[in-house]
């Protein structure tokens, strides 16, 4: 059975200076790497996440919450792929884990990945929680919070709250922070695809950013 002491030990065998630098400077130095690329680690990996392989689900979020401690990301990246295994069988108080997740080691890869996988997810098995949580996420005045709050949609097409988003992107209308007003137009963009009527009516009827429009606006001619 997989511990995170095994994924230490065994990504540190792998370890590439040239490669972790580029990695750092690409990720503006937020995280340490170990300089293993996405398609060599997806096969490290592969024999910890087999079905036979794996762990009871609170072992796993233990599992992921130690490996979240170690600095280098490959340690992150590995920890949100653990989580998403159990997503189909998420319990009503996960979320309470997942926002563990959001706000430690916050960057724009690993909070879009936990908003369209993990918490869209978590959301459409128990949708009775969304409002209160986009609610206190939007209040916080927490950036990863707030975009996770944007993006949890991502993936839902034909089941995407209009309302709700709606209320999301009025909330944080005015913003001037780069990560919430690209959320808002790449949101935009992805709904496009399934309702294009909708988000050019939405566009034209809202004050939105330029950065906001401008993604938003790349499917609608």
């Amino acid at each position: 059975m997989i511990n995170a002491f095994v994924v230490f030990q065994t990504f540190a065998k792998y370890q590439n200076n040239d490669i972790a630098k580029g990695q750092e400077n690409y990720m503006k130095n937020h995280f340490k790497f170990y300089g293993i690329t996405s398609p060599q680690r997806k096969t490290i990996q592969k024999p910890w996440l087999i079905k036979t392989a794996l762990p009871t689900k609170d072992i796993a979020i233990e599992i992921a919450i130690e490996l979240y401690q170690n600095p280098h990301r490959e340690c992150h990246y590995f920890a949100i792929e653990l989580i998403e295994k159990y997503s189909k069988n998420f319990a009503i108080e996960d979320i309470n884990h997942l926002e563990y997740f959001i706000i430690n080691q916050s960057w724009w890869d690993s909070v879009d990945l936990i908003a369209s996988t993990l918490v869209g997810r978590y959301f459409l098995t128990y949708p009775e929680q969304r409002q209160s949580f986009v609610n206190k996420w939007l209040s916080s005045n927490h950036l990863w919070l707030q975009r996770t709050a944007v993006l949890f949609q991502l993936k839902y097409k034909k089941q995407l709250d209009q309302e709700m988003l709606t209320q999301i992107i009025k909330h944080l209308s005015g913003s001037k922070e780069f990560f919430i007003n690209k959320a808002i137009g790449w949101i935009l963009r992805e709904y496009s695809k399934t309702n294009p009527f909708w988000v050019k009516d939405f566009m034209t009827t809202n004050q939105l950013h330029s950065l906001s429009i401008r993604e938003g606006s790349k499917y609608l001619g």
